[in-house]
């Protein structure tokens, strides 16, 4: 009987361990890479849903761009326990992989929601996704202008917004917020996925 129920134990393990590894999608691209003293990273094509592209951003590049050729970066901020998406742009749990601003973003996220009297990332917050136009769209600049999209609610949490189309909507039915922020504006470039192929991954604490 021990051998029985040790057996069940070790394959109730065993199907725990395969869900968690299906749980993360290895075809989405995601986390900081390093390219030639630049830093890249992935995002969403605001006016093509599912299409991802690379944003290259110079190691010391002045911001001096006038704020009328700014464009927004939209950054959604998922709390841990969403339905949208196992695997974001940016993961902050279980471990970040964009350590340049991950901490910031979930830190800012969890404060705004406090402040406000919602509890979506109490719980802490599972990554955020880079939204904006691709080369030859309207709002593609090389300057860019950061704004947290926060959900209001858990349950509006669920829902993966990937187009600029899906942020507006969502703010418009209070299911989320935006909160720009213009003095974190930054100079990049979209480059191609063979420029991130070619990058070496950025490892966080």
């Amino acid at each position: 009987m021990r051998r029985i129920l040790m057996l069940a134990l070790l394959a109730s393990i065993a199907v725990l361990a395969s869900s968690a590894i299906a749980a993360a999608d290895p075809s989405v691209p995601t986390g900081e890479r390093s390219f030639h003293g630049a830093t890249l990273e992935p995002f969403y094509n605001a006016e093509n849903a599912g299409q991802i592209g690379y944003l290259l951003t110079p190691g010391k590049a002045p911001m001096k761009a006038n704020p009328r050729a700014w464009s927004p970066l939209y950054i959604v901020v998922y709390p841990r326990g969403t339905t949208a998406a196992s695997t974001l742009n940016c993961m902050h749990y279980p471990a970040e992989n964009c350590p340049s601003h991950g901490d910031e973003v979930a830190g800012a996220a969890a404060s705004i929601a406090a402040a406000n009297g919602w509890d979506t990332y109490d719980s802490g917050v599972l990554g955020h996704d880079h939204v904006g136009d691709f080369p030859g769209g309207a709002d593609f600049n090389f300057a860019w202008e950061p704004v947290l999209v926060l959900f209001t609610s858990a349950a509006a949490a669920n829902e993966h917004l990937v187009t600029d189309t899906q942020i507006d909507d969502a703010v418009a039915d209070g299911k989320a917020i935006e909160v720009e922020l213009p003095q974190l504006t930054f100079n990049c470039a979209a480059v191609s996925g063979r420029i991130w192929s070619m990058a070496t991954p950025v490892v966080g604490s």
